[in-house]
């Protein structure tokens, strides 16, 4: 059944619609993305440094570590060079819509925070039905990765969701969605085509460089599947939450007892 006209609406009606749609545009804000994730960041920055003692890269995730050995291999500083470029991405893109930036941001920040938990156990329940299908696929499964201490999991998995999907999601799904789009491909299919684009390279940069992983073909087509989910859930609700939802997904199945 269709929603009557608005001015039909009740006053009462009319304020949740209106509360709904300030919301919704609030969390997509990089203001409330910035506030959102700083303290993960900077608890994983200093985790890293903490715990990795004369090898941080080793407790840092393959994606992320990637792209810090691609920017070493600049002759930059990856442990100021990588976190910086967030900073600074999300401070321009903060101050350019600073006349737009959310008002009620403890409602917007404690939304987040749930969305982030409800999109983390819908790509958990998802990849319940994901091992299944492979199996009658005869795709072969993993074996299963070496397990770390607790702790510097919790590090690495709050890590994870904040760089990988700056660079997977911010950067590449945004810009290939941008040339598809400029090259009159139908939203749509640009938008699809470039999630399923960005999302074979999530899974690949992971087996990429001096810390990759074994290849394994389970573990990089779930990734794929992974990564055209956060793709979509960055389409439809912005980087903060993608972000959010992926790290806790990878808490939720890391720290999960076997």
């Amino acid at each position: 059944m269709s929603l009557p006209p608005l001015h039909h609406l009740s006053l009462v009606d009319r304020r949740v619609l209106s509360g709904s749609s300030d919301y919704l545009r609030s969390t997509r804000h990089p203001w409330a993305s910035l506030l959102f994730l700083a303290p993960l960041l900077s608890a994983y920055e200093a985790g890293v440094v903490w715990l990795g003692g004369s090898k941080p890269d080793m407790i840092r995730n393959g994606a992320d570590a990637w792209m810090r050995w691609g920017l070493e291999s600049f002759g930059l500083n990856q442990l100021v060079v990588a976190p910086g470029i967030i900073g600074v991405i999300f401070v321009i893109w903060t101050w350019w819509r600073w006349a737009e930036r959310p008002k009620a941001l403890f409602t917007v920040l404690f939304g987040m925070l749930l969305e982030c938990l409800l999109f983390a156990l819908g790509l958990w329940a998802i990849s319940h039905g994901f091992e299944p299908l492979l199996k009658s696929l005869q795709v072969p499964m993993a074996t299963g990765p070496q397990v770390d201490p607790m702790l510097a999991k919790l590090v690495t998995f709050v890590g994870a969701g904040i760089y990988e999907e700056t660079l997977f999601r911010l950067a590449l799904f945004s810009g290939l969605s941008l040339l598809l789009r400029l090259a009159l491909v139908p939203k749509p299919s640009a938008v699809l085509l470039a999630a399923s684009i960005s999302a074979v390279l999530f899974a690949g940069a992971h087996h990429v460089g001096p810390y990759g992983e074994k290849m394994d073909t389970y573990v990089f087509l779930f990734r794929t599947m992974a990564g055209v989910y956060f793709a979509l859930v960055y389409q439809l609700r912005g980087f903060g939450v993608a972000a959010g939802s992926h790290a806790c997904y990878d808490l939720l199945v890391g720290l999960m007892p076997a």
